[in-house]
This record gives C-alpha cells, structure tokens and sequence, in this order.
C-alpha cells in the first residue's frame, strides 16, 4: 500500500496571501495543458481548482450560452 502524503495547514497567522497573477498567457496554450492534466488525472491541477481567472466578457456570455445548453445527464 502506497504511504499518504499528509499536508501541514498551518494556522490562519502564518498563511501568506497569494501573489498577485502577473503572467498573461493565450487560452489556446493553456486548454490543451489543462485537458492533457484532467484526463491523466494529474493531482495538482486540484490545488488550482479554487483559484479565480479573468476572463473577457464576451468569452463569458459564450460560456454561460454553452452552459446553458449542455445537455442534462441521463
């Protein structure tokens, strides 16, 4: 049976606050990253999953478009 890596979380105090983002970077580079990631199941893509992203808001009213039309699971 393989060890579990157990995490510190240390106290509220000690937390530093995340950096700012500083890097811009095209979409079209970053989606096959994160699709390569997701279906290899790649556990460090977990940490990010909280992390907010800005995006324009024509690409969002795109998203909320397709969201809304995603077919419902059987």
């Amino acid at each position: 049976m393989a060890a579990r890596l157990k995490l510190y979380n240390p106290p509220a105090e000690e937390q530093v606050p995340a950096p700012e983002p500083d890097v811009r970077v095209r979409l079209g580079d970053l989606l096959p990253l994160f699709a390569a990631a997701q279906r290899m199941n790649y556990v460090w893509l977990r940490d990010f999953l909280d992390d907010e992203v800005v995006i324009t808001s024509d690409l969002y009213e795109v998203l909320q478009a397709f969201r809304d039309n995603l077919p419902t699971p059987a």
